[in-house]
């Protein structure tokens, strides 16, 4: 599985590294993932929210060879000129997710990364959650809210804040492999998983 965690400027650290870190867990174990870190304007430094600088390995592929992309948040309820909310108002990112879900990739946020995928018309009438400070936002869409740490609408998933980003990585790894690979992953990693997953 070809998976892409998608930075941008502003964008939350540990929204971003928290699953990346479990998919790069599970290459390491065996699982076939490939893991990789890109931006829409190739490779390159990213500066994310609190500062630390991120090195972006590629450029998002081009829609139809990748089959997962995730969108991380940050920078949205504070409106920071870097960040989720400024990706929002920009429109690049919500149409590069749009163009990869057209193409087949199944598409996942953590935390105000729902709101990229909201305004790129993948939320319309679907179960979704993300960050508390931002579900009266979410609200305001065409989504249907739902009280759970990740949404799981088959070939779209969100997840609610921050930290929810391990839960996110965790469920997708056993999605895909089944529940004892994701608990040795979790052993792996000293977390204890957190719920509920609505699986729509």
């Amino acid at each position: 599985m070809d998976i892409a965690v998608l930075l941008y400027e502003g964008f939350d650290e540990l929204d971003a590294v928290g699953p990346f870190e479990v998919f790069r867990n599970a290459e390491a174990a065996g699982a076939d993932f490939r893991t990789r870190l890109v931006a829409l304007d190739g490779p390159g430094t990213v500066t994310a929210s609190h500062g630390m600088r991120v090195e972006a390995e590629d450029a998002l592929a081009d829609p139809g060879e990748i089959d997962l992309l995730v969108v991380p948040g940050g920078g949205w309820n504070d409106r920071s000129e870097a960040g989720a909310w400024a990706e929002y108002e920009r429109d690049a990112v919500p149409e590069a997710v749009a163009a990869h879900h057209d193409a087949g990739a199944t598409v996942a946020s953590v935390c105000t990364g729902g709101m990229l995928l909201s305004r790129a018309g993948l939320l319309a009438g679907r179960p979704a959650v993300t960050h508390h400070g931002a579900i009266d936002d979410l609200r305001e869409t065409d989504a249907e809210v739902v009280d759970a740490r990740v949404v799981d609408d088959g070939d779209v998933l969100t997840a609610g804040g921050i930290t929810s980003g391990l839960d996110l990585g965790l469920y997708l790894l056993e999605r895909a492999f089944g529940e004892a690979t994701a608990a040795a992953a979790a052993e792996q990693m000293e977390y204890e998983r957190r719920g509920p997953v609505h699986v729509a």
